[in-house]
């Protein structure tokens, strides 16, 4: 793929992802789900108005911004409510959100393009991202969860870049990533596991380098024996390019002192500053005692079961996708009465129109993404075993590969994301899941790219198959991701499983 059309491929999936997430924006004049607190809490730092806020609060800080610019754009304004503390039309607290959101797809294909140099890699993962449902109804409300997803993504995208440069132009790069990391733990506690995928990422290249240090191994795949012999060694279909041209093989290259400064000192005073505003405003509790108040929030929200909240999913649920949510739900008599925004559904059997908007992913995105995670798992397994096997003994290569890097890479923030949940006890949701799932969109888009990329045409087939059953997945879904009208049987028709609803 030439440059020219790689930049007309991001450009156009960046439009997409801008067409839909501005498409209807003000379409339900109310509060969608936790716009009751983000965008009420957002006005409330413009009208100085104290209040407790039970995360950190650079997110509603942006929303307030969005919201102020938003009131002095003279458009735009056709529908307007009270709902949070001021007369204000949806697109004012929605819009600065739609357009953030729309550039996360162009993050991860920046990100995958970092990691190996590909073009097409990087197309399609930011193609499966804009494909994807709960990105696109997370943005397209006064909601918080984006901010925490680009700001950890442009760390990870920062740290690529420090790592392909030297000296002063790392250290700018550096410095960046250290302030993204922060911004994201500055908007919900849980933007820290993007920090610690990229220590542990950094770790596990410390681990390998120093390994291999103690010992004599030959590439993957490579028999000592063999290789003697003159013979060359069978490759499968997916096996990694022993091209070593990837940002990551430099992790090593940062030594401790660096790591705790780039990444650790400067998240923190970041992460401190962010604060300085909402303390500021509301001077009942102090910077050590807000921490503890909001702690103790958390801790007292009860259990991880439907008893607690309808749409308590544990981690275990989110992979595949049993417990989405609805984050609104009303019915119309026909398709030409008003928008409903207020009161409960008419009666069941009386409404004919189905307005919903549902938070949950492109199922087959994430199925197939899920399948990607354990191939790219196995892979890592099959790169020790089967030198173990031939040589009877552990090694490790002199060099990784660029396909054995990115599967490092993406399974090791995967886990970063979505372990801690294990041991949370309090009651969480799917959206919770939004921090790790982008890695799965990378684990798919190396996967179908490794097909497309195959001399054998039923990969290549295959990689076609998979993109276009996500595309049309994504075309099937939309009508709940944008809350557009459906029929009873309409809706039905989109809710597979009894625990969709």
């Amino acid at each position: 793929m030439t440059k020219k059309w790689f930049r007309i491929g991001m450009v156009s999936v960046f439009l997409l992802s801008l067409a839909l997430r501005f498409w209807g924006l003000e379409r339900f004049n109310t509060l969608v789900f936790d716009e009751v607190y983000f965008a009420k809490f957002g006005n409330n730092y413009l009208t100085h108005t104290p209040f407790f806020n039970a995360h950190p609060p650079l997110s509603q800080y942006i929303i307030g911004i969005g919201i102020w610019i938003g009131s002095h754009i003279p458009f735009w304004h056709d529908t307007v409510n009270g709902l949070t503390g001021s007369m204000r039309s949806p697109w004012t607290y929605r819009w600065l959100n739609a357009l953030t959101g729309s550039f996360i797809p162009l993050v991860v294909g920046a990100i995958a393009y970092q990691l190996s140099y590909r073009r097409t890699f990087a197309i399609l993962a930011g193609l499966f991202t804009a494909c994807d449902g709960i990105f696109l109804v997370e943005s397209r409300y006064a909601l918080s969860n984006i901010y925490i997803v680009i700001f950890g993504l442009l760390g990870h995208w920062f740290l690529l870049l420090a790592l392909d440069n030297q000296n002063r132009r790392r250290s700018f790069w550096l410095v960046f990533a250290g302030i993204a990391f922060g911004a994201s733990v500055g908007t919900k506690w849980n933007g820290l596991w993007f920090l610690s995928g990229a220590y542990l990422v950094w770790i596990a290249a410390w681990v390998i380098h120093l390994m291999h240090s103690f010992s004599n191994s030959k590439l993957f795949f490579t028999s000592p024996s063999l290789q003697e012999a003159g013979v060359s060694t069978y490759s499968p279909p997916f096996s990694p390019s022993l091209s070593s041209e990837s940002p990551l093989q430099n992790l090593t290259q940062l030594n401790i002192f660096q790591m705790l400064f780039y990444l650790g000192i400067i998240p923190a005073f970041i992460y401190s500053i962010i604060w300085i505003p909402h303390l500021e405003l509301d001077k009942t509790y102090g910077f050590i005692a807000v921490h503890q108040q909001i702690l103790k929030f958390h801790l007292h929200l009860g259990g991880n079961s439907p008893n607690v909240h309808p749409y308590c999913a544990a981690w275990y649920k989110w992979p595949l996708m049993t417990r989405p949510m609805a984050y609104y739900y009303q019915t119309a008599e026909s398709i030409t009465d008003p928008l409903p925004v207020m009161g409960p559904p008419l009666p069941a059997g009386a409404g004919q129109v189905i307005y919903d908007v549902h938070a949950m992913g492109n199922p087959f995105l994430w199925w197939f993404g899920d399948a990607a995670i354990l191939f790219l798992l196995g892979m890592l397994v099959s790169q020790v075993v089967i030198p173990w096997v031939k040589e009877k003994r552990f090694s490790v290569p002199a060099t990784l590969s660029v396909d054995t890097w990115i599967a490092l890479y993406i399974v090791i923030n995967y886990a970063a994301n979505l372990l801690p949940w294990v041991r949370v006890t309090r009651c969480a949701f799917i959206y919770h899941y939004m921090c790790a799932v982008v890695f799965v969109f990378l684990a798919i888009a190396w996967f179908v790219d490794q097909c497309l990329r195959s001399y054998y045409q039923q990969l290549r087939v295959l990689g076609v198959t998979i993109t276009f059953i996500i595309l049309a997945a994504f075309i099937f879904w939309m009508p709940i991701y944008l809350g557009l009208p459906l029929s009873p049987d309409g809706y039905k028709l989109r809710m597979w499983f009894t625990s969709w609803i």
